[in-house]
This record gives structure tokens, sequence and C-alpha cells, in this order.
């Protein structure tokens, strides 16, 4: 008789040391020691000094008196201290909540209290903000050097963090009404890690420029991702298209995301003033629609790169498809997709009683992996209404084509409705930016008498460039339907607002026109 091989029984798996922030920095140290891993100003730290950092900032978040599970604030610029605590906080079972600097105060006031932060870190003075927290470290005044190497190291316990533990609050809007805190777990943010690789993937030998603000998405989309392969980032503290082409120059930067405003700014200041770009092979884009016209633009400022769309929120980590090729696509109506979902991701478009509707109909984008959000800190009716069925609701409006590319046509709010036709405002912007005079261009809809709502556009000229109203409206009637045309544009010599990450205020712009009514379209 032959004997049967006995196989020990394996022993059990500890679920709660899988995807957590904790072994980002591991996998880093395990086969990047030595590696650059972050560049900030003159300050430079291989892997193995920015974990002994981490360590640090460990002891020194348990010296502040908090405790797994608090929630740490920052308000600041993109920096190796931000980095440092978007990393710790989570590793160490504490909660990060980054905020938007350029919010007013009040703003920031309702953040703080909501989310119940014990300490905020930030790089300017807090004012009445401080009265709101228990501790206050500032990152610009060498306190938190001082603070820093003043704490002990202690080592971060990965059995400690569950991968469906909250990593942050991540606070979304603040210009239409109260904000919401989006909780995303450390699954969720390590999901996007993985997504990321998938549509922009990176290697140690990478160097990524972090120019968006990193409260944002945008700017923080791949921190975990560069992390995990062992590649350098490079941090921009604040936006400026030509910091940001010395950058790419000096660093000699292989990949980088910026919103559409930024990348429009970037081709403008390399096609006016060139520096050395040939370095750059990844260029993404997201948080907003671009306009084809700033890609083929790109397309020439950078010869070497890939321009890549990237969609999705911040309830969602954030990504949900991406557009990888983007240039052999241009003459394609492809280009004007987000991609196809990356893996793991399920996007279906339904109706409005919640129905999925079959490719080439037009209906709300729904989202469904392991990046959505958990829901709304202390709000659980928008969690209701943004999570069902097992999807998350976005709000935008789309559809899919046969292949899955997903075609995004406006925020439902955004959507024009003029005369009983739906106008999508993205639509009518191409059809602008391809004007030659046009630097930038937003649209939205105005009141009229006849029509419920009007088309009606703002412009931003090129500098020594003109055009007048007449000039947009006649070269809007070549491109799209006359029903989408612009039935009036204005013209301003500043750039449209925007907000901190890079949006245009549309909600600004489009206030006037309907002051003094008891409904506005929003």
């Amino acid at each position: 008789m032959v004997a049967r091989r006995v196989v020990p029984a394996p022993e059990p798996r500890d679920n709660r040391r899988v995807q957590t922030f904790v072994h980002t920095i591991r996998r880093a140290l395990a086969l990047t020691p030595d590696h650059e891993a972050l560049v900030c100003g003159d300050v430079r730290l291989d892997y193995t000094e920015f974990a002994g950092r981490l360590r640090r900032l460990h002891g020194l978040l348990a010296d502040l008196g908090t405790a797994p599970g608090d929630r740490v604030a920052i308000v600041a610029f993109n920096s190796i201290a931000f980095t440092e605590l978007y990393c710790a906080v989570p590793m160490s079972g504490r909660v990060q909540v980054p905020l938007n600097f350029r919010w007013a105060a009040p703003e920031l006031a309702y953040a703080l209290e909501d989310s119940g932060a014990k300490v905020l870190f930030c790089d300017r003075d807090p004012g009445p903000l401080a009265d709101l927290v228990d501790t206050v470290v500032r990152i610009d005044t060498g306190e938190y050097e001082d603070r820093l190497a003043s704490a002990d190291e202690v080592e971060f316990d990965a059995a400690a963090v569950a991968e469906d533990d909250l990593a942050g609050l991540f606070y979304t809007g603040g210009t239409t009404g109260v904000s919401k805190g989006v909780m995303l777990t450390h699954r969720n943010l390590i999901a996007n890690a993985w997504n990321t690789q998938f549509v922009q993937p990176m290697t140690s030998a990478d160097r990524y420029l972090v120019m968006a603000p990193m409260f944002h998405a945008a700017g923080s989309i791949s921190l975990l991702q560069s992390i995990l392969v062992g590649a350098c980032q490079v941090l921009l503290p604040a936006f400026s298209p030509g910091e940001m082409l010395d950058l790419v120059e000096r660093e000699r930067i292989t990949q980088t995301l910026g919103v559409p405003t930024m990348v429009a700014a970037t081709v403008e200041e390399q096609m006016q003033r060139p520096r050395d770009v040939s370095s750059l092979v990844g260029y993404a884009h997201g948080g907003s629609p671009i306009a084809l016209e700033v890609v083929r633009r790109g397309m020439q400022a950078f010869p070497d790169a890939d321009f890549i769309h990237l969609y999705g929120a911040t309830e969602t980590s954030p990504l949900l498809t991406g557009l990888a090729d983007e240039a052999a696509l241009i003459d394609h109506d492809r280009a004007r997709s987000a991609g196809q979902p990356v893996l793991g991701c399920e996007i279906v478009i339904r109706d409005g009683a919640g129905n999925p509707l079959p490719a080439g109909e037009i209906g709300e984008v729904t989202a469904a992996g392991a990046n959505i959000m958990v829901g709304y800190w202390n709000k659980p009716e928008q969690t209701e209404a943004a999570l069902r069925d097992g999807f998350y609701w976005t709000g935008d409006v789309g559809r899919l084509d046969e292949h899955g590319y997903l075609f995004l046509l406006d925020r439902s709010k955004d959507m024009i409705i003029s005369g009983g036709e739906n106008i999508y405002c993205t639509e009518v912007e191409d059809a602008i930016y391809t004007h030659p005079a046009v630097l930038e261009a937003t649209v939205f809809g105005i009141p009229d008498e006849q029509w419920g709502e009007a088309v009606h556009a703002v412009v931003v000229l090129r500098e020594n460039e003109s055009a007048g109203e007449a000039d947009i409206i006649a070269h809007c009637r070549e491109a799209i339907a006359a029903y989408k045309v612009p039935r009036s544009v204005s013209f301003q010599s500043e750039p449209l607002p925007k907000s901190g990450p890079g949006k245009v205020l549309k909600r600004e712009l489009r206030a006037p026109f309907w002051a003094g009514r008891d409904t506005q379209i929003v």
C-alpha cells in the first residue's frame, strides 16, 4: 500500500495584514532601500531615510496624545512633511484629513469640527482654527522637524491595522454647499494604487512629478503606487507652468499628472519657452474634462510623452477608467472617451429608475469595485443616496460603447436644457477651444424667457489675439448643431476662476445671471 502524503493545514491567514499602508513601505525597503524616494527643493531622501522618518512620526503622533482612530488634519502645500503625514497617519491606525488650503476660514473650520480632528499640521498661521483642535504643529517654522528629531522611532505593527480600517477623510465640495468627508479605507487606496499601475505603469526607474495639490486626489493618486514600485517622487509645492517644466528638465521627470488647466498652461509655456522635456514619457490628466485641442497641442509640446486620460472621483479613490493611448486615437471618436474601466472596476449606465442601460444609451454613470468609498462621514442620508445596490452613483452623465469605452457628457447638474433639448457643456467647450484665439473657455446655462435656459460662454483669449462674440458663435456653428451654439459670449482678461484642484468654478461665473430668482440651475 502506498502511504498517503499528509499535507499540513495552512496556518490561519491573518486578514488584518492584507492591503494596508504598512506594506507599501515594507515592500520598498525590501526591494529598493537605497533608491531615492522623495525630492523637494534641496532635500533628498532615500527609502531607508524616508522609512526612518515615518517611524519617528509614528512616535510623534503618540507623543501628541493621539490614538488609533483619531483624526489628524493637514493644511499645507505639497511637501515632504505632507507626504510623510499622508503615509504615517494611516500606518499608525490614525485617520488623515487633508484639507484644501484655498478654502476660506469658515470652510476649514467646518471640516475640522465635522471630522473631530485632534491635531492640525499646517504651514501657515492657523488663526482661530487653533481653537478647534488640541494641538497645532507648524510645518513652516521648523517646529515639525524639531519635534520629529526628538521623537522615538516606533515600528508599525501590520497586524494592528486592518484593510477595512479608515485611512482618511477627504473633503469634497465647499463651492456648492456643505462639503462632505469621503471615507476611504486602506483597501480603497491600495486598490487605487493597483488600478493606477494598470493604466499608467511605473517601475523603480521612474521619477514622478507631484504637481497637483496633494489634498486633492489628483495630487495623491500615484503616491502609494510610487512607493510600491520604489519610484522617486519629486514634489512641486505650488504649481506654476515654468517651475513644472524646469523640474522636468532638471530632475529628468518621467511621469506626471495634472488637471486640464495645468496641462493647458504647461503646453503654452513649453511652446513659448521650450525646455528639454525628452525624459517625460507619461503625462496623465484628470479631474475634469479636457478639450481635444489641448491634447493635440500637448502632443506637439511633449512629443515623447504618452497622454493618458484618467477619470474618477474622490469617492472612488479616485480612479475608475483610463485611456492610455490618446495619441493613437486622437482622430478616432474614442479620443473623446474617458477610456475603459480599470481592472476590478465595473461601470454600469443606468436610467432614472436605476435600470441598467445597453451600450449607446445615455444615463447616469454608476461604479462598483474595491476602490469605492464606504460612505460620507456623519452623513447617512447622503451616503444612502450615493451608495445604492452595491454601486456608487456618480452623478455624471455618460454612455458606454460596445467595447466598454466610457463617454462622459457632463455632470448632470451642469447639463443645459434649452427648449427641451439636452445640451452637454463639454461638447460646446470642445468646439470653442478649437478657435485659435481661445486660451480658456467654459460654458453654462443662463435664464432665457423663451427657451428656459440659453447657452452662454465665457472666454479668455490668448495674449495678442483678438476675437469677438460673433467670431466665436460663427466658429461654433461650423462644429456643432445650431441649438448647441452659444447664444451669448462674454470675455475676460483674467484666468477663469478655479477651485483648489483646478476645476473651473462655473457656479461663481453663473451666479450673477441668476441673481434675484427664486430658483437657480446648479
